[in-house]
């Protein structure tokens, strides 16, 4: 069975929509709207239409495809330039250290200061896959094709670019973050906010969130234990991350309290190992295990593979060259998996 990475199409919608409905809550760049997905695949569309090289708002959708049955089984995104068209909030932890001297005593209080800091930079997110497929290493593919694709449309992205992590939720779809902090001035739950965020932006987080600091001290216990931590399915995920390069700044989501990881762009591991050779006419059995992908724009497929590279050129397996639909000549971008 062999699956590719390559980019979403109209007729893709189904796909998507089924498998947003198995997401649980949280996941805002997946919501499970027909006409919200909609919208995003006609935005990644116009995207990949692009053909310039200037950095602006847009949004690349990617999906995970059985070759072999044409199903679409996961997806991810990458966001070129967050912050554009609303603000990007988050909450970043800081520390104040306060003095006094008549008690000789000295008081460290966390707080939570609503920030724009991340304006600008470029994001990886969505990434979902179908929970039949979660194995052999798929996840993994979706993640690091981000990371070629990033590699072989440098122009097109940010000099920092992040990730944003699903928080804790609770056995109910609710959030203990939500519901300490921000749900207190809604009135609205976690999952009313979540879905509202995803299908027409957070501008309402801009019209009624307290734009003072968030005493940490002063939160239910639900609250302050939650702050920073990526929800059990996607522990693996921050470790993939930290792997990469990214790391925690202090940075949370304002909905479910999850951590947000930075990198510089040209840091992540996996964009500075991306080199292009070319294709050898001699195809390797027995070669390194790596993710191999080619094309520009609407023409890029990332898969994995077989490689033996030699300098400025690599021989890759038969199987990796068909999925690629690459020959002789022809250029391709590779990292070890």
């Amino acid at each position: 069975m062999s699956f590719v990475i390559r980019p979403s199409r109209e007729d893709d919608l189904e796909h998507l929509y089924e498998m947003a409905k198995l997401t649980g809550g949280g996941f805002t760049n997946l919501p499970a709207d027909r006409d919200a997905l909609s919208g995003k695949l006609e935005k990644s569309a116009k995207a990949f239409a692009n053909t310039g090289t200037e950095l602006v708002d847009q949004t690349f959708l990617l999906v995970l495809e059985n070759t072999e049955t044409g199903a679409v089984r996961g997806t991810c995104q990458l966001m070129t330039k967050v912050g554009q068209q609303w603000p990007f909030y988050s909450y970043r932890l800081n520390t104040l250290t306060q003095y006094s001297q008549e008690l000789d005593r000295t008081v460290r209080a966390e707080m939570l200061n609503l920030v724009t800091d991340l304006e600008g930079c470029s994001e990886v997110g969505g990434l979902f896959l179908h929970p039949n497929e979660r194995a052999g290493g798929l996840g993994l593919l979706l993640a690091r094709s981000r990371y070629l694709f990033i590699a072989m449309h440098r122009a097109r992205f940010a000099e920092r670019v992040l990730a944003e992590l699903r928080g804790i939720i609770d056995d109910r779809g609710g959030s203990p973050f939500w519901d300490g902090v921000a749900g207190r001035f809604f009135g609205m739950t976690f999952q009313e906010a979540d879905y509202f965020n995803a299908i027409n932006g957070n501008q309402f987080i801009a019209d009624l969130m307290p734009k003072h600091p968030v005493y940490v001290a002063m939160l239910d216990d639900d609250a302050r234990e939650v702050i920073g931590l990526p929800h059990p399915t996607g522990r693996a995920a921050m470790k993939m991350l930290e792997k990469e390069g990214f790391r925690y700044e202090g940075y949370v989501d304002i909905f479910d309290g999850g951590p947000s990881m930075l990198a510089r762009t040209d840091d992540v591991v996996s964009v500075a190992n991306a080199q292009p050779r070319s294709v050898t006419g001699t195809p390797v059995d027995k070669g390194e295990r790596a993710l191999i992908a080619t094309g520009h724009l609407t023409d890029f497929r990332c898969c994995y593979g077989s490689r033996k590279v030699d300098g400025d050129s690599i021989a890759i397996d038969e199987t990796g060259a068909a999925t690629l639909r690459v020959g002789e000549g022809d250029r391709v971008w590779s990292v070890a998996k």
